[in-house]
């Protein structure tokens, strides 16, 4: 019975919960973290071998890079290659302030909505205003 005691333990340690304030401590070149979709990965041994460059992967560093990770359009591949550098998952108290964040962004793009459709009514009645002083301005000429 012990033994299974010990590997449930082993196997909860896997994952190590790291703060955002310990990952942006993990911001150079010789020991850089990232954050991708909650999940912590020390890619200090990837950076010289980075399609894109080193100081892509440097200038995300000891934050959270899921936007522009998911910007770039990473391959299948790049999504596998990925996890050999996983050390552990964002700490659930980080994780809700993230979340927080893309709850403010859904709101926001929600409310400027009616934009996209007021805009070019105001337009349409501008311009059929204008059509209707010509047309009477040429009927009195």
């Amino acid at each position: 019975m012990e033994d299974e005691n010990n590997t449930d333990s082993v196997s909860e340690s896997n994952a190590k919960y790291y703060t955002l304030e310990e990952i942006k401590q993990h911001n150079m070149s010789k020991d850089t973290w990232l954050i991708i979709h909650d999940k912590v990965y020390d890619i200090t041994s990837f950076l010289e071998e980075h399609p894109g460059g080193e100081e892509v992967l440097l200038e995300q560093a000891g934050a959270d890079a899921t936007e522009s990770f998911e910007d770039v359009g990473h391959s299948t591949d790049a999504r596998e290659m990925l996890q050999q550098y996983y050390i552990g998952e964002l700490h659930m108290d980080d994780r809700n302030k993230e979340s927080n964040k893309d709850i403010f962004i859904t709101t926001s793009d929600n409310s400027s909505s009616w934009t996209t459709w007021l805009i070019p009514a105001l337009a349409a009645a501008v311009v059929g205003l204008m059509y209707r002083l010509y047309v009477q301005e040429h009927k009195s000429s």
